[in-house]
Order: C-alpha cells, then structure tokens, then sequence
C-alpha cells in the first residue's frame, strides 16, 4: 500500500531505519491487542450502553460471518493462491507436461489450509463471543471472563507458533568444530602464513553468500544495508573485473603469472591475493594474485577532484599502485611534489576487527593508503597522537605520516554508540527513580 508507506517514511520518525516496509504490521500487532484490552475493560466495567452492546453484536456477526464465509469457499477473494512471481517461477523450472497437474494441487492444498484456519477463526470467535456475551449477562464472574479468555489466547498462539517452532527443532546440545567443510581451495588459502589478506570467490553468487567468510577475509559477502560506495565499486569495476580475470586465465591456460596487473587493478587495490575458481569437474581451485597490493602503500602522487562521481570515474586513469584520488573537501599538507615512495614502506603488524596497528618507515613525509573501507567512527593515531583519517579512492582511507619509524593504530570508537548508551542509561535511571516515587506515593496514601 505505497500511500500509507510513503508516508510514514516520509514522516514518522525512525520509520525508514527498517529494512523491510512489513515492519509496519508491528503497530497492528501492538495496537489491536491494546484495543481489545481496553475495550473489555470497558465491557465488563458495565460501562456500555445498549447502543454499544449493539455494536459489539454486529462485529460479532461480520467477523464470524466473514470467516463462515471463507471456510466455505476459501478462494472467494482471490482468483488465484499464487503469486505471478511464483508462477514464473514454476514456470522456468517445471516441465509444461507437469505444470498444470503442479498449480491444480498446490491450489487445492492451499484452499485447504485457507479452510481449516477459517474455521478455526470462526470456533475462536465464537468462544470468545460467547464468554463475553455471559460476562454481560452476569452469569459468569468476571475472575472466570478473564481466566477463560486468557486460555484462549495461549491456545490459540501455541497453536500457530508450534507451525515454526515443532518439537523436532529441539535438539541435543552439540558442539561442531567445523560447520563448513573446507574444500580443496580453501586448505590451499589457509596454508598461507600471512592470514591478513582477502579472498574472492567465483564459485558463489559472490556478493549474497557469507560461507566464504566462514574461513577467509571475503572481498563479496551479503549484507541487507551494503554500502552504496561499495555497491558502486561492485557494479562499475568488479563486476567487469571478474569477468576479464576468468577470460584471461582460459586465454594463459591457467598460467597467473601472465595476467597483466591491469586485469584487475580495483580487486588489487582491495588486497584480493587469491580467487576461488570452480574447475568443469565442479573441483574449487585457488588462483594466487600476484598483484594484489597489500594492506597498505605509500604513494608517489594523488589527484584531487571536485566530487564522488569524479572520484569513481577517476579510478579507471590512474595508477592505483602509485597514485591515489581524493576528494577536494581533504585537505593535505603534504605537497605533491614532495611525496617520495623510496625507502618507505609500511606493514600491518596487528589485526582485529576493530583494531588496526601499522609499522611505518619512510625518509620522508608521505601519504599512505589503506586497503580498508573508510566509514564514520574510526580514529586513528600515530605514535599515540590522535590524527585524521582521509578517504582516498572512493572508498578507502588514507593518511599523511610523517618521515621516520611510526606506530599507526586505528580504533573503531563510534561517538554514536557512546551517545546511545549514556541515553539509554539515563531512561533507565529516570524510569527507576519514576517507579520508585509512585511505589512511595501509594503507600503514603495508604
């Protein structure tokens, strides 16, 4: 329904932080129940007059009437239980001999299942209008009204919940070692020293499957909110990469060291140092990178430009492995002519997730680019004096350091998370505190 969508993205706070635009049907399911509580509340505080007893009579009638209707004839609604998506579905995959005997069932089976829970609907609805019709009457107490329908209520989510959560989930504790079993590209991955580099897989729908991340630092992966920089990346170089990689290694017959450093330059830039490849055989072989440029290098020159696009375009005419791009809003102290790649070099001595140490040695001031994805909360030092991180290339970071040996350690420390708890912790001290000044207003009522 995009009018009520539209506008609670456009409008109501936080809304359009879901992923999903389902994630409105949360307010139905908080709200109904809500009014439901009131509205009893209200009945059996012998609060409703005749016209509202009216009322509650005829919703009575349509709810159970509708489900009536619908366990009779389930498909009344709709003209078909199945989507067209799905149809095209079946469609490509099903024999045409097949597909009509396929549909004609599926449609059957879905009528049923329509069916049974129409009825089921109509016996709940019964029940529970006949417990509040004698809660009206005085001839049941309220304590028994309540007790009743709160039963009700459990039966009738165990009933549904037990449909995805059934007994034969529960299981024994168990502990495996390995969830993936490692194929024959992997134990040639893992038998390299150096663990800090990143792998691609051409076997998988690379970027919306995470197995390969189980054992490797994945350059594909899934994500429901992937950033936009590296879907750009993805659609305008990758992609094409990919493609030009497995042209070349059929053209040399498997022979690496052939492929030119051009083939590939934004997969080097992202310190790809092996691809998975599937063989005919279905076999998974690893092919060695010989380009790929590290965790970090110095460069000789960068380029300055006036926006992001131009910051992308400008990837595909440069050298990457001596040439940087960044955008004009960085300002860098270093000028350009003075940056010297001689006797510099640079080494990633520590890694964690959000942690990052560097080793520097340079003669003289240079300009570093790290093959990391710059994003907001990443603080970085050198020699533990805080300095600032430059995005460089689109999408990495890059940073001036100055002549001589240095320690570069860069900290994930979002201020957002700092700001969320000292929120969140403050609500519960006023929510405490709250609680605890109505508890006392009581008893000194009392």
């Amino acid at each position: 329904f995009p009018l009520l969508t539209n506008f609670f993205i456009d409008y109501i706070p936080l809304y359009n932080k879901f992923r999903a635009v389902s994630s409105i049907l949360v307010i139905a399911e908080f709200t109904i129940p809500l009014l439901a509580i009131l509205g009893l509340k209200e009945l059996l505080s012998n609060k409703l007059n005749s016209k509202n007893k009216k009322a509650l009579f005829i919703s009575f009638l349509l709810t159970a009437g509708l489900s009536l209707l619908i366990a009779v004839k389930p498909d009344l609604f709709y003209s078909s239980l199945h989507s067209s998506q799905e149809l095209l579905m079946l469609q490509q995959s099903i024999p045409e001999e097949y597909l009509n005997s396929i549909l004609y069932n599926l449609q059957e089976v879905r009528s049923v299942l329509v069916s049974r829970d129409a009825w089921r609907s109509l016996f709940i609805i019964s029940i529970g209008g006949g417990l509040l019709y004698f809660g009206i009457k005085k001839r049941v107490t309220q304590k028994w009204i309540l007790l009743s329908l709160s039963l009700l209520v459990l039966a009738d989510l165990w009933s549904v919940n037990k449909r995805y959560l059934y007994d034969d989930m529960f299981v024994d504790s168990s502990i495996k070692k390995e969830l993936f079993t490692k194929s024959k590209a992997d134990i040639t991955i893992l038998d390299d020293n150096d663990p800090n580099f990143r792998v691609l897989n051409f076997a998988t729908n690379t970027f919306n499957e995470n197995n390969t991340s189980y054992w490797h630092k994945s350059i594909g992966g899934y994500h429901a909110a992937k950033l936009q920089r590296y879907q750009d990346l993805i659609d305008k170089y990758i992609s094409n990469e990919m493609q030009s990689y497995v042209q070349s290694l059929n053209e040399f017959e498997g022979d690496v060291s052939k492929i030119d450093r051009t083939t590939t330059p934004i997969l080097n830039m992202l310190n790809a140092k092996y691809f998975i490849i599937p063989t005919q055989s279905n076999e998974m072989l690893a092919f060695k990178n010989q380009n790929h440029q590290g965790n970090a290098w110095f460069v000789s020159e960068y380029v300055k430009v006036d926006s992001p696009n131009d910051e992308l375009s400008s990837l595909q005419r440069i050298n990457l492995t001596t040439q940087a791009v960044i955008n004009k809003e960085y300002k860098i102290e270093t000028p350009i002519n003075q940056l010297d790649i001689k006797d510099s070099r640079i080494l990633l001595t520590s890694y964690k997730p959000n942690e990052l140490i560097y080793h520097s040695k340079s003669s003289k001031d240079g300009l570093v680019v790290f093959s990391e994805i710059y994003y907001p909360g990443w603080k970085v030092t050198i020699d533990d004096k805080p300095s600032e991180l430059i995005r460089a290339n689109y999408i990495l970071r890059a940073l001036e350091i100055p002549a001589g040996e240095h320690i570069i350690k860069m900290e994930f420390k979002p201020t957002t998370i700092k700001v969320t708890e000292s929120l969140a912790w403050g609500a519960l001290s006023l929510l405490l505190l709250g609680f605890i000044i109505a508890l006392g207003c009581t008893f000194k009522k009392k």
